[in-house]
């Protein structure tokens, strides 16, 4: 009989990043590349597409070098392990106790920066912002009572993050939850599907905002791709 994790798995690894920009909806596939089995997706838009709220430094230094980092670190650390190196990330954060222990605290670190950051870049774009679709709205509205509630419980778990980690929108099977992780922790580590994340890093914002991650937090709202999270929405609670 299928446990309702296993339902979960099996959802995520056919279509878990199926609606992104077009030429940018993530593989069910571990991609090839030189380095290794994993490689750094493209942004969807050009680095300084989010101006003025998040600066074209900042994308690119994010991108191009932290997610970098994450992906060339796990590829590394996978070279030891070639048979696992053979899964879809997302199988790996999904199913860490599979993972030699000896690797499992590198690729968790790793794997789950990967699959974050990947969604993160997706779940922003140019023009953004304002409020979400109505399915999705009336399902924020009845779990939270309002949009600006949910903002301000949104915002808060974002802020009150001590160091770093992520604040997250989710299914925790069909219910909206708000919650946080620490550091590249993912929800899909618990058998939950992120809908809508912030990443609190300092690296995700200090060139800009300094020590105010709250102004950050609320220049956020300002790129949200709202129709990306609520496809993802409807797509997880119909699986």
């Amino acid at each position: 009989m299928m446990t309702r994790r296993d339902a979960i798995r099996k959802t995520v690894l056919t279509s878990l990043f199926a609606f992104g920009a077009p030429g940018m909806a993530w593989r069910a596939q571990a991609q090839a590349s030189a380095a290794g089995p994993y490689s750094l997706p493209p942004l969807p838009y050009a680095v300084d597409a989010l101006e003025p709220y998040i600066d074209a430094q900042t994308m690119q230094i994010h991108h191009d070098k932290h997610h970098a980092t994450y992906v060339n670190n796990l590829n590394k650390t996978l070279s030891k392990s070639p048979e696992i190196s053979s899964k879809p990330v997302e199988e790996l954060v999904m199913n860490l106790k599979d993972v030699p222990e000896n690797l499992r605290s590198s690729v968790k670190g790793s794997a789950g920066g990967h699959v974050n950051h990947t969604l993160f870049w997706s779940m922003m774009k140019k023009n953004g912002g304002g409020q979400p679709p109505s399915e999705l709205a009336k399902a924020i509205e009845k779990k939270f009572g309002t949009y600006a509630i949910f903002k301000d419980l949104f915002s808060g778990a974002a802020t009150r993050i001590f160091g770093s980690g992520w604040a997250w929108l989710l299914l925790d099977g069909q219910e909206l939850k708000i919650e946080s992780t620490p550091n590249q922790d993912s929800p899909l580590m618990v058998g939950k599907i992120p809908l809508l994340g912030i990443d609190v890093w300092e690296h995700a914002y200090y060139l800009k905002y300094q020590n105010r991650r709250a102004d950050y937090v609320e220049a956020f709202y300002n790129v949200i791709n709202w129709d990306y999270v609520a496809e993802r929405y409807k797509k997880y609670m119909k699986g």
